[in-house]
C-alpha cells in the first residue's frame, strides 16, 4: 500500500501543480483580454462595430486625409507662386544728398520680391525742392545707372530676407 499511496500523493501533487499553472495561464489570458478590450475601445471610439468594419472605416479616413493633404499641397504651391511676386525684401538708405543739408532727409528704398525683382525709389531732398526717382530692378540689378545709395538699398533689401526690413544707418556725404 505504500507504493499506491506514494503514487496517489504524486498524482495529487501533480494535479495541484497543473491546477496552479492553469490558474496562472487563465489570469494571464484575462489580463491580455482586458488590454485588447481597452485597445478596442480606443480604436472603435466607443462604437459597437466588428473589427473589419472598424478597419475599413479607418482605411477610408486615411484615404480621405491623403486626398486632403494632396489638395493642401497643391494650394500651398499656388500660394508660394503668388508670394514669390510679392514684396518681401525691403532696404532703406537715408543720407544727406548735399553738404549744406542735414537731417538725412534724402533716401533710397528698394522694394523687392524673393527673386530680387522690384523697384528702387529715391527721393533727393534739396534746399528748394525735392526730386523723386523710380528705377526697375530685376534679379537685384537695374539697367539704369544706380547711385551708390540705390545700390546699397538694393543690397540691404536682398540681405533683409522675408519680412525683415533693414535700414542702414545714415552716413555723411563726402564733399568732392
Amino acid at each position: 500500500m505504500e507504493l499506491s499511496d506514494t503514487v496517489l500523493a504524486a498524482l495529487a501533487i501533480g494535479g495541484a501543480v497543473v491546477a496552479v499553472v492553469a490558474v496562472a495561464v487563465a489570469g494571464l489570458a484575462l489580463s491580455g483580454q482586458r488590454r485588447v478590450q481597452r485597445a478596442y475601445r480606443v480604436f472603435s471610439r466607443g462604437e459597437r462595430e466588428d473589427v473589419l468594419t472598424l478597419i475599413q472605416r479607418h482605411v477610408d479616413e486615411v484615404v480621405a486625409l491623403r486626398s486632403e493633404v494632396v489638395a493642401l499641397d497643391t494650394r500651398a504651391d499656388e500660394l508660394r507662386g503668388l508670394l514669390g511676386g510679392c514684396v518681401s525684401r525691403v532696404g532703406t538708405i537715408r543720407y544727406d544728398a548735399f553738404d549744406e543739408m542735414g537731417g538725412h532727409l534724402s533716401y533710397s528704398t528698394a522694394l523687392l520680391d524673393e527673386r530680387g525683382d522690384g523697384v528702387v525709389l529715391t527721393s533727393i531732398h534739396g534746399r528748394t525742392d525735392t526730386r523723386s526717382y523710380v528705377k526697375p530692378v530685376i534679379g537685384g540689378q537695374s539697367k539704369h545707372t544706380l547711385s551708390e545709395e540705390e545700390a546699397a538699398a538694393i543690397g540691404a533689401a536682398i540681405d533683409s530676407g522675408w519680412g525683415r526690413p533693414r535700414m542702414v544707418k545714415p552716413r555723411a556725404r563726402s564733399s568732392s
